[in-house]
């Protein structure tokens, strides 16, 4: 092989071998921006399966303790109105009397007190929303006698309606607090 030709060779070796590097560098980029799609994706899965695995504790704990009675304040008596979670005089009232009844029963009890909102604005908002609904009605508790380490919280935000929220009267009925009592 004649010099000129074995210049050539190693020259075109090397192209090739560069094109190669150049075209593995595309594709390592491609690689990574793909493993960082797939890696957001996850960590959305995994907070999702957070929540599930929240909710699954919660109903374990519901079906380990003995169902005695719910207790469901809606519109009707507490009056939320969208987007608020403080308690009116009625409220006040009835969950003095639902307290009264605890004491009166002097039983060993545990309370879970859920809270739901209905359908307006961001699920994410409407979580929170019912999160200060049940707190609202567990603080006041509280001040009757109930002691904190017989409640816990939980919201469902939007998740559960009882009503349809194509009507003002519907989403009424959606924004509520259930007590559920346990033995």
């Amino acid at each position: 092989m004649s010099r000129s030709k074995l210049r050539t060779a190693v020259l075109g070796g090397a192209l090739v071998a560069m094109g190669f590097a150049a075209s593995g560098c595309a594709s390592h980029r491609f690689v990574r921006d793909q493993v960082e799609v797939v890696d957001n994706r996850v960590t959305q899965v995994e907070g999702t399966a957070g929540q599930a695995l929240q909710r699954a504790n919660d109903a374990h704990k519901l079906a380990e303790g003995k169902f005695l009675y719910q207790v469901v304040l809606s519109d009707d008596s507490v009056k939320f109105p969208t987007d608020a979670a403080a308690l009116s005089p009625e409220a006040e009232q009835r969950l003095a009397q639902f307290a009264q009844r605890l004491q009166s029963e002097n039983r060993n009890v545990y309370l879970e007190i859920q809270g739901y909102t209905d359908s307006t604005g961001t699920p994410e908002h409407n979580d929170q929303l019912g999160e200060q609904r049940a707190e609202a009605v567990r603080r006041f508790l509280n001040r009757q006698g109930v002691a904190l380490n017989r409640m816990s919280t939980i919201s469902y935000g939007q998740e559960e309606p009882v009503a349809s929220n194509d009507t003002p009267e519907g989403r009424a009925q959606n924004r509520r607090v259930t007590i559920v009592v346990l033995a």
